[in-house]
Order: C-alpha cells, then structure tokens, then sequence
C-alpha cells in the first residue's frame, strides 16, 4: 500500500518526489517483513496489477530497497538512501544532505521507522535514528516541499488520533493543506504547500478511487482548527 500510494500521488499530480527511505541499521525486528499479500493474490492484485506483479518477483529474493529503486516501479521518484545516525551531530550532517538531495523536487515522502518523534526519545540519543524530528519537517516545509510522512499507529482511538496528528502537522506547517491516508496498520500524513494545492482533490479521489477498500482519506475535521 506505501507503494501503491506513492505511485497513485504520482499519477495524480505532476508533483517531483523524493523518497527519503530514512533507512537504519538491521536489527532482528520484524518490520518491513510483511508479505502475506504475495500469497494473496485475489485480494491484491486488482488494486495496481503492474505493482503486485513487480513485488512479486523482487520480493521472491533478497529485500532491499535498492531493488525498488533499480526496478523503476516508483515512476520518475528520485530517492535518498544514506542510514539515519543516532549522534546528533551525524544526523544533522544527515538532514543537510537530505536538504541537498530534495532541492530539485516538489515533495519529499519520509519513511521513518516509526514515525514522527516521541518524548522518550529525544533527539541525538540511542534509537532516535526511527524517528522523524519536527525541527526537520519545518525546515523542509519552509524550503518550499510538500511532505508525505508515514507515521505508525499507537494504543488511542484511531479517528482522535487522526485528528489530532493532522491538527499538529497543520500547526506546524503554515499556509498547508492537510489530508492523511490510513491504511489498517499506518498512517499517511499529506501536507501540500499552497503553490501544490491544486492537486489535493486529484490526488485524495484517486487514491479513494484505487484503494478505496484499503487506504481511508481523512480530512482535517474543521471543528479542530
């Protein structure tokens, strides 16, 4: 679905990408490691057949996301694939490469591994390298980039939660347009600059139209601003 969504934003809007896959380190962890959908077929393949049929060959062997990159199923999308770092130091000479990658693109997505930042991992310290930083997400918003976050779902009911991340990102990113795509397990987090806005109804019917059993839009309830 984090595929399907990224090549459904691109089919919908002329939008640049650059998919910052905020990689770190192996550890003996289970993310990324879900693949039940390849023995699904059925179920999956309707949504974006070219996809399913691509992941299904290039997830028969080793998994790396330099295969999706080599594989061309992203379309046009230009990526940013240096490991995250702990050390603060080391992350912000990270997050200025990353600047540097994203100045020819309209939108940044960033795949942290568990989303935006929380209390109990402070910046700079051991594990921090999972997590996205709001100081990085207003730098690249007031660069001009549109930013697509995947964020992971925690232990509060899912429509409050929604809201509530949405009224933060909305806060934090001035002049945006907010929308966010929840899939059963993550969560998407859309936010355009006001010069990419004329895509947001393009891109929320086409994911509605493609996903519409698997990936909710939800909009920013205006009862929140």
């Amino acid at each position: 679905m984090k595929y399907g969504l990224l090549r459904t934003i691109n089919k919908a809007s002329n939008l640049q990408q650059l998919v910052a896959w905020m990689l770190t380190p192996n550890d003996d962890k289970t993310d990324g490691k879900f693949i039940e959908y390849l023995s699904e077929p059925s179920k999956w393949n309707k949504y974006d057949p070219p996809l399913y049929d691509e992941l299904a060959r290039l997830v028969d062997g080793e998994r790396k996301v330099s295969l999706i990159e080599s594989a061309g199923i992203l379309g046009g999308c230009r990526y940013f694939s240096e490991i995250v770092p702990d050390s603060a130091k080391n992350r912000q000479e990270w997050f200025t490469n990353l600047q540097a990658a994203s100045v020819s693109s309209d939108i940044v997505f960033l795949d942290p591994d568990n989303g935006i930042e929380i209390n109990s991992k402070p910046y700079g310290r051991k594990d921090s390298s999972k997590f996205l930083y709001w100081r990085e997400i207003k730098s690249l918003w007031e660069s001009g980039k549109s930013l697509l976050i995947y964020q992971h779902f925690i232990r509060e009911k899912r429509e409050s939660y929604i809201q509530r991340m949405l009224q933060v990102l909305d806060d934090e990113t001035q002049g945006s347009t907010v929308q966010a795509f929840a899939t059963p397990r993550v969560l998407f987090m859309l936010a355009l600059q006001p010069h990419h806005q004329e895509h947001h109804e393009a891109i929320a019917s086409a994911v509605n139209s493609s996903w519409d059993e698997q990936i909710t839009n939800w909009k920013l309830n205006a009862l929140s601003k």
